[in-house]
C-alpha cells in the first residue's frame, strides 16, 4: 500500500477535533507544563512558510512532554488589534473587525493543516470585549496604584492620600515623575482636581507630556521599531519627534526589578544583555552646574547667585575637572532658559532638523550634529564657564537630559569635541587622546586640578579612578553641590495611540482630569463610527462616535450629546497602543472562560507560569520588557503568583527566501516578445536580472508555460534554453512578496504533507539560527516518510501487505533502536532537532537494511517520531492495533546494555599510513590484537624486507606498526 499523505493528514486531522484529543483540563494528579508561542498578527497575507517554524519547534516539544507524561498545555490565539486592518479600513470602508475576522479564518485554516496540537477551546482573541474586558480592568489598578521604593511593589493609591494628607510629601519614597514638596496643609487646602493632578504624579497609569513619533499621514503615535529613517514602516509616511499629552505606564518604576529577574530565568545571555543593556542601569551622582552670563574671558568667576541652574548626571564624577561644554538634549526644556537671541534663528533650525529622528535614530546614527546655545555654565570644581550646546546625541529620558561633557574619556564627547574644535583635557596619567577617547575606568588621576590651577579644596591627582569616584561623590554631598543617584535608561512607556482599532481606555474627563468607569461595567465596548479617520477638527477617530459619554448616574454609555459635565461626561478618544493586549495573554490562555476574574487563583497556582517560550528575537526588548513588567504588577495585585511569565525562552530564527532570477536579454524588441536566456548562456548578453515566482520554479528550471500565464508582459516570451531547459539564477534574501519568493506553506502541504514540511523546516538545520529555504531540499524528507512507511507497509504491491510481525527483534536491530532513542531524547531537550531528524534517517536505513519488521521495534520507533511527524505516526499506532492516539503513548526509555559494542572495527596502520580494517572483539587484549595483525594475510606485503621497530595498540583507537 503506497503512502497516501493526502488522504492519512485529513482523517487524523478530523479524528483529533472529533476525540478532542488536545483539549487541556487542570489535572493535579499530573505535573503541568506550559507551552506557548508569541502572540501571531493575522495578517491579510496569511502564513508563508517562515512563520511555522517557531511553531513546528514548540509542538514537537509539547508532543514529547505530553510522552513524558506531563499535563501540557499549548493553546494558539491572535494579537488582532493592528494598523493594518485599520488602514484598510480608512481605504475601503470595510470595518477593521471584518478584516481581521477573514484574516484569522485563513490563519486557522492554515495552521490546521499543519498538524499543531494547539488546545483551540483555550483560543483568544485581543479583539473580543470579553478579553479585552480584563486589560482595561488591569489598566485601572494601575491608575489606581503608585510605586513604593520602600517595599519594592505597588500599592494603593489611597494609602499615599492617607500619608500626604498627614505628612505632606515629605519623607515620600515613591516613584514619582518630579520631586513635589507639598505640606499636608497645602494638600487639605486643595480642590479635588489640584489634588487629582498632584496624584498623576504618583500613579502607575497616568496622564504625562512626553515627546512622541507623531504621524499625520497614519493620524496617530508609532513606537520607535514602527519608524525606519523618519518615515513610518507602514505606509512611509513622515514622522517627526512632537510633545503630546499621552497615557503612560511607570515601567521605570520596575526596573531594578527587571534586572533582577533576569537571574532567574532561563534564557539566552545574548537576550539577558539585550534587557540589561535596555534597562540600563548606572550608579552616579547628579551634580548642580549654574548658568553664567556670556562673556568674553571665559576664566572670569562672576556672581552667579541670582542666576538659574541645572543639574547633570554622570557616572563619572572623577571626570569633574576635564569638563570642557555641556550638551543638553533637544527635547530639554532648559534649551529655551539658555539660548541667547544671537543663536536663536541657528537653535530652532537645529530642533527642526531633529524633530525628524526617532531615539532609535539617534542612538544607533554615530554622526556627528549639534548647534551652540550662545550661553555658558559655570564648572562647580574649577570655576571656569564652559559652553552649553545643544545636540541629538543627549536623549531628555536619561538621566536629566542635561550631560557634562568629558571628551578625553567618553568616546561621543571626544568625536563632538573633534568636530566642533572644542578643547580635550587627559585626566588618566599616560592616556595617549591625540586619536581617540581613552574609556577604561582604570589609572592614576591627574589634571585634578592641573598645575597652576586654583584648587575647589580638592585634590583627587595620585588617587586610582575607584579612588576618585568614590572621593568626588563624598565631596559633592557635603558641599551640597548634588546628591549620589542610580539611574535606568528605561523609560516609561507611552500607552496611547490616536486611532480607532484598539482597546478603548475606560475613562471619562471630569474638569478636565481623568476618572475610571466602575470595574461591574466593563468592558467599555469600543463604538460604532462612520469613517475611520481623525475628525475634520483634527481628533482620533473615536472623535466620530456619537454614543460616547458616560452617564454617571445611571452608569452607561449614552449620546455625547447628553454632555453637561454634572452627571454626563465625555470618554476618552485614545485607544491603547498594540502590546496592552499582547501583555498578559498567557495569564488568560490559562482561564479564557472565566468572567469573574483574568484568572482564578486556583488555576493560576497549577498552571503557574510559561515553562517555554518561543518566539523570534525582534521581540527581545519591547514586548519582553512591558509583559515582563505587566506581569510583576499582577504578582503585586496577588493575581499572578509567579514574578516572571516565561520561564524558558528560545527564539527561533529566520527562514530566509530562496529568490530565482530569469535573465532578460536587452533589444529593441523586448517589449513586443521579451526573450529570456538561461543561466548559463547569460554571460553571452546583455542581460537584466528579474525576480521571478518561486512557485513556478521546481530545482531551479523554469515552467516557461506557467511563466508566460505568470503576468501580461510575458505572454509572448521566448527562450534561449540549455540542454532543453530554462535554469534561473538564485541568490538568499528576506522572503517578500516584492522579491517573489514567498512560499505558501498550502502549496508545500498539497504537493508533500504536513510531515514532510514539519520534518523539513527542522533539517534546515538548528532552530536559532536563520536559514535559507530550498525547495529542492525537500524531496529528501519525504523520501524518508516514503522509507518509514516501508517498514510497515509492502508499497511496491498491489495488495495492501502489513508486513509488521510479531518476531523477536534482532541485536541489530535493538541496537539501531536504542541508540536512536538516545539521541533523538538528547536532542529533543536541546532542540537539536535537525541532528534528530538525520538521527532517524540512519535508523531508518539501517532498519530497511536490516530487513526488521519487528513490532516491537516499530511500535517504540512510531512513539519517538510522532512529535515530528504526527499523522503518519498515528496511522502507524492504530495499524499496530494499540487503542487511543499516539500522543498518549510513553516516551520509550534506551537500555544502556544495547549500546554495548561487541565488536570494534580498527584501521591497521604501517608506519602511520591506513591500509586496512579489522574487526576485534570489543574485549580484546593487546597482545591478542598485535598477533592477530601479524598473522593476517594482509600485512605480509607490507611487511616483507622490513624490520618491524615496534607495534603500537591502543585498545578501541588504532594498531600501528612501525618499520624500517
Amino acid at each position: 500500500m503506497e503512502y497516501n499523505f493526502r488522504e492519512i493528514e485529513k482523517k487524523w486531522q478530523k479524528r483529533w477535533v472529533e476525540n478532542a484529543t488536545y483539549r487541556v483540563t487542570e489535572d493535579k494528579t499530573r505535573k503541568k507544563f506550559y507551552v506557548l508561542n508569541m502572540f501571531p498578527y493575522p495578517s491579510g497575507a496569511g502564513l508563508h512558510v517562515g512563520h511555522p517554524l517557531g511553531y513546528i519547534a514548540s509542538d514537537i516539544y509539547a508532543r514529547y512532554m505530553r510522552l513524558q507524561g506531563y499535563n501540557v498545555l499549548n493553546p494558539m490565539g491572535y494579537d488582532a488589534y493592528g494598523l493594518p486592518a485599520e488602514q484598510y479600513a480608512i481605504q475601503t470602508g470595510q470595518h477593521p473587525a471584518i478584516t481581521t475576522e477573514q484574516n484569522i479564518n485563513h490563519y486557522r485554516e492554515q495552521l490546521d493543516k499543519i498538524g499543531f496540537c494547539f488546545d483551540w477551546e483555550r483560543e483568544v482573541r485581543t479583539c473580543e470585549p470579553g478579553y479585552y474586558k480584563w486589560t482595561q480592568w488591569a489598566f485601572e489598578k494601575m491608575f489606581e496604584s503608585y510605586y513604593c521604593n520602600e517595599e519594592q511593589k505597588a500599592r494603593p493609591i489611597t494609602e499615599l492620600v492617607e500619608y500626604i494628607s498627614k505628612n505632606g510629601t515629605k519623607g515620600l519614597t515613591v516613584a514619582q515623575s518630579e520631586d513635589l514638596d507639598i505640606t499636608a496643609e497645602q494638600w487639605n487646602g486643595m480642590s479635588e482636581k489640584e489634588q487629582q493632578q498632584v496624584l498623576m504624579n504618583y500613579r502607575i497609569a497616568y496622564l504625562g507630556e512626553t515627546m512622541v513619533n507623531w504621524c499625520a499621514g497614519l493620524g496617530t503615535v508609532l513606537a520607535n521599531d514602527e519608524v525606519v529613517d523618519g518615515v513610518s514602516v507602514r505606509g512611509g509616511y513622515p514622522v517627526v519627534q512632537k510633545k503630546m499629552r499621552q497615557w503612560c505606564l511607570r515601567t521605570s518604576a520596575y526596573s531594578q526589578r527587571l534586572l533582577d529577574g533576569l537571574d532567574s530565568v532561563d534564557w539566552t545571555d545574548s537576550l539577558k544583555e539585550t534587557q540589561r543593556n535596555w534597562i540600563g542601569r548606572s550608579e552616579g551622582t547628579e551634580v548642580k552646574f549654574k548658568l553664567a552670563k556670556a562673556v568674553s574671558d571665559k576664566s572670569v568667576l562672576s556672581d552667579q547667585s541670582d542666576l538659574s541652574e541645572f543639574i547633570i548626571f554622570t557616572t563619572r564624577a572623577d571626570t569633574m575637572f576635564g569638563v570642557t561644554f555641556m550638551v543638553l538634549a533637544p527635547e530639554s526644556e532648559y534649551v529655551a532658559q539658555v539660548t541667547t537671541d544671537e543663536q536663536r534663528e541657528e537653535v530652532e533650525k537645529y530642533l527642526e532638523y531633529v524633530k525628524k529622528r526617532t531615539e532609535l535614530d539617534r542612538m544607533s546614527d554615530r554622526k556627528v550634529t549639534g548647534v551652540f546655545s550662545g550661553s555658558y555654565a559655570i564648572n562647580p570644581f574649577t570655576g571656569k564657564q564652559v559652553p552649553i550646546w545643544i545636540s541629538e546625541y543627549v536623549l531628555a529620558g536619561y538621566g536629566t537630559g542635561a550631560i557634562m561633557a568629558v571628551p578625553a574619556h567618553d568616546s561621543r564627547d571626544y568625536a563632538f569635541a573633534k568636530h566642533f574644535n572644542l578643547p580635550i583635557i587627559p585626566l588618566i596619567g599616560g592616556a595617549d587622546v591625540s586619536e581617540e577617547s581613552y574609556d577604561a575606568k582604570e589609572g592614576i588621576v591627574c589634571n585634578s586640578p592641573a598645575q597652576g590651577e586654583s584648587s575647589c579644596g580638592l585634590v583627587l591627582n595620585g588617587l586610582s579612578v575607584k579612588e576618585a569616584i568614590a572621593a568626588t561623590k563624598k565631596y559633592v554631598e557635603s558641599n551640597g553641590l548634588g546628591r549620589v543617584k542610580v539611574n535606568y535608561r528605561l523609560r516609561d512607556a507611552i500607552f496611547s495611540r490616536q486611532r480607532y482599532w484598539g482597546e478603548p481606555f475606560p475613562v471619562y474627563y471630569k474638569d478636565e482630569m481623568p476618572y475610571m468607569i466602575p470595574e461591574e461595567c466593563l468592558p467599555l465596548e469600543l463604538p460604532e463610527i462612520d469613517k475611520y479617520e481623525p475628525t475634520e477638527t483634527g481628533e482620533p477617530p473615536l472623535g466620530r462616535a456619537k454614543m460616547w459619554a458616560w452617564d454617571t448616574a445611571n452608569k452607561k454609555v449614552v449620546d455625547k450629546s447628553l454632555v453637561d459635565n454634572v452627571s454626563v461626561f465625555p470618554i476618552e478618544l485614545y485607544t491603547m497602543p498594540g502590546f496592552a493586549g499582547s501583555s498578559a495573554y498567557y495569564l488568560r490562555y490559562m482561564d479564557n472562560r472565566n468572567d469573574e476574574a483574568l484568572v482564578s487563583k486556583e488555576v493560576d497556582n497549577y498552571w503557574q507560569n510559561v515553562d517555554l517560550y518561543v518566539g523570534g528575537t525582534e521581540h527581545a526588548t519591547g514586548h519582553l520588557i512591558y509583559s515582563r513588567f505587566w506581569n510583576k504588577f499582577l504578582y503585586d495585585m496577588g493575581v499572578s503568583c509567579k514574578e516572571e511569565p516565561f520561564q524558558k525562552l528560545i527564539n527561533q530564527g529566520m527562514i530566509q527566501g530562496r529568490s530565482n532570477f530569469v535573465y532578460r536579454v536587452n533589444n529593441a524588441d523586448s517589449a513586443k516578445a521579451p526573450v529570456f536566456v538561461s543561466l548559463g548562456l547569460k554571460d553571452q548578453y546583455e542581460t537584466t536580472p528579474i525576480h521571478v515566482d518561486v512557485n513556478i520554479v521546481n530545482a531551479d528550471v523554469l515552467d516557461t508555460e506557467a511563466f508566460k500565464a505568470w503576468r501580461p508582459e510575458y505572454k509572448n516570451a521566448e527562450f534561449i534554453l540549455e540542454d532543453g531547459k530554462y535554469i534561473c539564477g538564485w541568490a538568499v534574501e528576506k522572503m517578500s512578496k516584492s522579491m517573489f519568493n514567498v512560499v505558501n506553506p498550502d502549496m508545500i502541504v498539497d504537493k508533500y504533507g504536513a510531515d514532510t514540511l514539519r520534518l523539513y523546516e527542522m533539517f534546515l538545520g538548528p532552530v536559532e539560527a536563520s536559514k535559507p529555504w530550498d525547495t529542492n531540499g525537500i524531496d529528501g524528507c519525504h523520501r524518508f516518510l516514503k522509507k518509514l512507511w516501508a517498514l510497515f507497509w509492502d508499497a511496491r504491491g498491489e495488495n495492501d501487505t502489513f508486513l509488521v510481525n510479531d518476531d523477536a527483534p534482532t541485536k541489530d536491530s535493538l541496537k539501531s533502536l536504542h541508540k536512536l532513542i538516545k539521541k533523538v531524547t538528547d536532542d529533543i531537550q536541546k532542540f537539536s532537532y535537525n541532528t534528530a531528524i538525520s538521527a532517524f534517517m540512519i535508523a531508518v536505513n539501517e532498519l530497511s537494511q536490516q530487513k526488521c519488521h519487528s513490532r516491537e521495534i516499530l511500535r517504540a520507533l512510531t512513539i519517538i517520531i510522532a512529535p515530528f511527524a504526527p499523522h503518519i505516526a498515528e496511522e502507524f499506532w492504530a495499524s499496530l492495533g494499540e487503542q487511543g492516539s499516539v500522543c498518549d503513548a510513553q516516551w520509550p526509555a534506551f537500555d544502556e546494555q544495547y549500546l554495548v559494542e561487541s565488536e570494534i572495527q580498527l584501521a591497521i596502520s604501517f608506519n602511520g599510513k591506513a591500509r586496512y580494517q579489522k574487526t576485534f572483539a570489543a574485549d580484546a587484549t593487546k597482545e591478542f590484537m598485535e598477533k592477530a595483525v601479524l598473522e593476517d594475510e594482509r600485512s605480509q606485503k607490507y611487511l616483507e624486507g622490513k624490520s618491524i621497530v615496534k607495534v603500537i595498540v591502543v585498545p578501541k583507537k588504532i594498531v600501528n606498526i612501525v618499520l624500517k
